[in-house]
């Protein structure tokens, strides 16, 4: 007898609940583009990118076919062997990469980035000490989750990874005194995405630079969420004109198949050794196939124009249509990576949108409507959002 799709949630609600909160009852089966179709038939304007990595939106033909094609001829091979796939992966990613930038260790996730970054430091710098900011977000690992700014879930799982201290996100005159001599690296985004779509201040970026470079400190720069063309540019620090010793990089690298990496320099590379860190699974062909194909796409596209482009359109529209609500107090971002703030908790706005709009949307805090759509965005689907969010909003203000 065939399991019903209503008992299909349930049993997936039993087996992940606790740990993955769940919004609505629909059961997505099938995506094409900007848009998710559930059971039932209908259709939702993905406002998400699956959290983040579907840049090129759902079952993109490119991505079908490079998948297809590398799972019929070889699905797995250690890092100790070389594979074709992932050196033209690798040649791929050194065209975009920063030239200061020529080596790279291949993960599976963002969270994995972020770990092998800190030992890198350490094992680079010889000292123990990280910062990060208050309202960071760098993942959900032991170490990871030590340079995330979240007091109230951490007071539940300490001890963590000792020797870490959080600093003011965009308070320059505060690094000076949070990075010291025993500072092995600060750990930075140019966006907060997770903490409120919170923008970094060039002058902060390059203060932070600044003073890691005079206690002789690595700039780890945390591209995870803003890297390959979320902010228009192909990485966020570029906006800012830094040179991070250390890139973390996931999400769009596989345009929505797992994969992680951390770019470094080669004063870093000169103190790494074999057997400092490794993955089973990083670099497989697979993955190096979807990144392959991703990378070029985004070359051919030029989802990163479009992400500058159609992002400001998108900021223009939900001032000028929700700006003046009362409900609403700041509408920011860069590029396709919005947030608008409100004056109060937006989880029933994302549950309205949803089941009466048919959009999906996130939140980045209590308080914060997340913006997160595909890069491959067009203006009637940025228009159709703004309709969506405006009429929401216009309804409770």
């Amino acid at each position: 007898m065939e399991t019903s799709h209503s008992e299909l949630a349930t049993l997936e609600e039993q087996m992940l609940g606790g740990v993955v909160t769940k919004r609505g009852r629909a059961i997505f089966q099938r995506g094409e583009g900007m848009y998710l179709f559930d059971t039932e038939g209908r259709k939702y304007l993905d406002f998400t990118s699956a959290q983040g990595i579907a840049f090129l939106g759902h079952a993109h033909p490119v991505m079908q076919q490079a998948l297809a094609s590398q799972a019929s001829q070889l699905m797995s091979l250690p890092s100790f062997l070389y594979g074709e796939t992932r050196g033209r992966f690798l040649r791929k990613l050194a065209e975009i990469l920063p030239r200061h930038l020529p080596h790279v260790y291949l993960c599976n996730s963002g969270t994995e980035a972020v770990e092998a970054a800190l030992k890198f430091a350490r094992l680079a710098t010889g000292r123990t000490s990280l910062v990060a900011t208050r309202k960071g977000f760098h993942g959900r690992t032991a170490g990871a989750f030590s340079l995330t700014w979240s007091p109230k879930t951490k007071d539940q799982l300490v001890p963590l990874l000792p020797a870490v201290t959080h600093t003011t996100y965009n308070q320059a005159d505060m690094l000076a005194d949070a990075v010291t001599e025993k500072t092995a690296g600060l750990f930075l985004e140019v966006v907060q995405g997770e903490g409120g779509v919170n923008v970094g201040q060039t002058e902060f970026l390059q203060r932070a630079q600044q003073v890691c470079q005079s206690r002789a400190a690595l700039l780890i720069i945390d591209e995870i969420q803003t890297g390959f063309g979320r902010t228009g540019r192909w990485f966020g620090f570029q906006h800012a004109d830094l040179r991070p010793d250390l890139v973390c990089m996931a999400k769009g690298l596989g345009a929505g198949f797992p994969m992680g990496a951390v770019a470094f320099t080669p004063a870093v590379k000169e103190k790494l050794f074999v057997g400092a860190h490794g993955s089973t699974f990083g670099g497989n062909p697979l993955a190096c196939a979807a990144g392959l194909t991703a990378l070029t796409a985004y070359q051919e596209l030029d989802t990163v124009g479009n992400a500058l482009h159609m992002g400001a359109y998108l900021l223009q529209g939900l001032r000028e249509k929700t700006g003046h609500l009362k409900i609403v107090r700041d509408i920011r971002g860069k590029g396709l990576l919005l947030g608008i703030e409100l004056r109060t908790h937006v989880r029933p706005f994302l549950q309205t949108l949803m089941l009466e709009q048919g959009v999906l949307m996130l939140n980045a805090g209590p308080r914060i409507l997340r913006l997160l759509p595909p890069l491959i965005l067009e203006q009637c689907h940025a228009d159709a959002a703004i309709d969506a969010v405006s009429s929401v909003l216009a309804a409770a203000s």
